[in-house]
């Protein structure tokens, strides 16, 4: 991956969040990106990427973790109904990460991620969604709501995403805001507020040492994003159900995760 340039994980680098994503289709096996055999894995769950799921070095800094080593097959897919939004939510990673949100006139291309049990388990875990708390929801959405057409023009019947569960931040007008990008978006909410500013600096170096770790300036700057009004549904809401994660037993026996 390192040749390739897509090594480096957000966790580590707050500021190229997302992080590089691939351009091609690939199977993720520990530090390498080989050729797919196939695009579809019917034993396996398929998992819509928004933000750094999509990116190699945060999945295998997400597995290594937890000492998971089998490779993660991921596709690129061309998906309708999806918009990347901004995360009403301010993360300890110390960034402000995407979210989808309902686009029903937006296409474009994103990754799918076939993830086996223990890797949904994890993946899970560092979105929060066992936790009742926790900052995301898994949803299945279904086809033709979302359409997901792989490169071999195959359509899948429908897919699983991770929907904010705070919400995602709109542009001014009630609609929400697409992702530009960390550095672009935190340059722009700094400059939007006062409030923010007090708590996390005035450029995205001190956003990112400030909010890095630190749970109670995160939950404070992610209230602050609802008192100031920023804050609007994704539309997906609807599709967010409780639900058994991985295999059985190993969503709780996960720890908190640090999101």
């Amino acid at each position: 991956m390192e040749s390739l340039g897509l090594a480096e994980a957000p966790r580590d680098h707050p500021l190229l969040y997302p992080g590089a994503w691939p351009t091609h289709s690939g199977l993720l096996d520990g530090d390498r990106l080989h050729p797919l055999d196939r695009l579809v894995h019917e034993d396996r769950t398929p998992v819509l990427a928004i933000g750094s799921n999509a990116s190699p070095g945060q999945l295998r800094h997400k597995m290594v973790e937890f000492g998971i080593a089998s490779p993660v097959p991921m596709v690129r897919a061309r998906v309708t109904g999806v918009g990347v939004g901004v995360s009403a939510h301010v993360s300890r990673m110390g960034y402000v990460s995407a979210s989808p949100f309902h686009a029903p006139d937006s296409t474009r291309e994103l990754f799918v991620i076939w993830l086996d049990a223990e890797q949904l388990a994890v993946v899970d875990a560092s979105e929060g969604v066992p936790l009742r708390n926790g900052n995301y929801g898994r949803a299945w959405l279904p086809s033709p709501e979302v359409r997901v057409e792989l490169e071999d023009g195959v359509t899948l019947p429908g897919v699983h995403s991770y929907v904010n569960r705070h919400g995602v931040l709109h542009d001014g007008t009630g609609l929400p805001r697409t992702h530009p990008g960390q550095r672009e978006l935190l340059t722009e909410l700094l400059v939007g507020s006062a409030r923010l500013r007090e708590l996390f600096g005035v450029t995205p170096e001190e956003f990112v040492t400030r909010a890095r770790a630190d749970r109670g300036r995160c939950e404070a700057g992610t209230r602050l994003f609802a008192e100031e009004k920023r804050v609007t549904e994704s539309g997906l809401e609807r599709y967010v159900r409780v639900q058994q994660t991985g295999s059985p037993g190993t969503g709780s026996s996960l720890p908190p995760p640090l999101t």
